[in-house]
């Protein structure tokens, strides 16, 4: 039988339904965390990377993965030196990822933050300059005229994973007499403890020797998705705590050291920082008496993406449940305390295990609970 096309507009009424779909960004996983006193918390991700260096996705594709995230701030900070794709995407303004990454951005509630990766050999190793003008400057022969560049276009530079074991065949980071100058040369400000998906207590204790923003990042080169999500972990991020969602703010945060890593359920910061961060995480909803009892019912919620652990420190114990307890990511958790005697109120004292304020030092939070009638 001879084939007769349908009618134009029958094919059209058909098929429109398809095209005229709103597309939106979502993600079963956005991450969310709340504001603390007198801030507003940014979820950042400071180091990432396209086909403009040694990346595997179009700029474009990292704003819509930080959209899905529900991300406030990326940043591609593409290798200046090392260009491996340079025969296919020949671009000799090293400012064009950021370029494209800015218009796709420009409809959406993200920040997107100018930046380069100035990448060495050991000692130098690689660091990441945020917050610059023009990364063709950064390019230059000398490692030490690169960060002298990134402190007159008044950069905030980090040190990128400083135990990457090719960089260092330990494992732990060499903090060499390139690293010490540049601390003490005002051109180093941050270094990463988190990176992918290792967390180095060593690069924690060198930040709070040296006074170094403490910084999370994903360092992604493919799919979030890929390399993340469909593993069952959350992308790395640092949390920065800034007075508005602005980059002027950010980067005041940022200069300040207001920042908190966090890889799943792993929060690495200075006590000061995420000591309110994890009491605002916390929502404590309801705290009554069970009957006639001097057991006193407390249900909390956990009101950010990442699973909380805790561990109780009060001189009263718990009533039918482990002392060590998760409060799940967005869900509730109630325990039961042995008051002994009833009380109108109770300091809520617990050790977030998953939190550490310093190499294998978790802090002690404490919530100010009142009993109901």
């Amino acid at each position: 039988m001879k084939f007769q096309p349908l009618p134009l507009l029958i094919c059209l009424l058909t098929i429109s339904p398809i095209f005229a779909q709103k597309h939106t960004h979502q993600s079963a996983r956005p991450l969310a965390f709340p504001d603390v006193p007198g801030f507003k918390t940014l979820k950042t991700d400071l180091h990432q990377h396209t086909v403009f260096s040694d990346g595997n996705v179009w700029p474009t594709i990292r704003v819509m993965e930080a959209l899905r995230d529900n991300l406030d701030v990326i940043s591609l900070t593409e290798h200046i030196e090392y260009q491996p794709h340079k025969e296919d995407i020949p671009h000799p303004d090293r400012n064009r990822s950021y370029e494209i990454a800015l218009q796709e951005a420009k409809d959406h509630d993200l920040l997107v933050v100018h930046g380069s990766e100035i990448t060495r050999q050991a000692p130098m190793g690689h660091s990441n300059a945020i917050f610059i003008q023009d990364a063709n400057k950064l390019l230059n022969d000398e490692a030490e005229d690169s960060f002298a560049e990134a402190k007159r276009q008044n950069a905030f530079v980090f040190w990128n994973h400083p135990a990457w074991h090719p960089q260092s065949p330990t494992g732990n980071p060499i903090l060499s007499d390139f690293q010490k100058e540049r601390i003490q040369n005002g051109e180093l400000h941050g270094i990463e403890v988190i990176n992918m998906g290792d967390y180095a207590e060593e690069s924690l204790a060198l930040a709070l020797e040296h006074n170094l923003a403490i910084m999370g990042n994903s360092d992604i080169h493919g799919l979030i998705d890929w390399d993340y999500a469909e593993k069952g972990h959350d992308r790395p991020v640092t949390l920065v705590f800034a007075k508005e969602k602005t980059k002027e703010s950010l980067k005041e945060a940022l200069f300040a050291g207001r920042t908190v890593a966090v890889f799943n359920s792993l929060l690495v910061g200075k006590k000061e920082n995420l000591v309110p961060l994890l009491q605002a995480c916390i929502q404590v909803e309801k705290a009554q008496y069970i009957n006639k009892t001097s057991i006193l019912e407390v249900t909390m919620k956990n009101v950010s993406s990442s699973d909380l652990i805790f561990e109780n420190q009060m001189p009263f114990t718990f009533y039918s449940s482990s002392p060590v307890f998760t409060v799940p990511a967005g869900e509730t958790k109630t325990i039961n305390i042995k008051t002994l005697e009833r009380k109108d109120g109770l300091t809520l004292t617990l050790k977030a295990l998953g939190a550490y304020v310093a190499p294998k030092v978790q802090p002690i939070v404490e919530w100010e609970i009142k009993v109901a009638e």
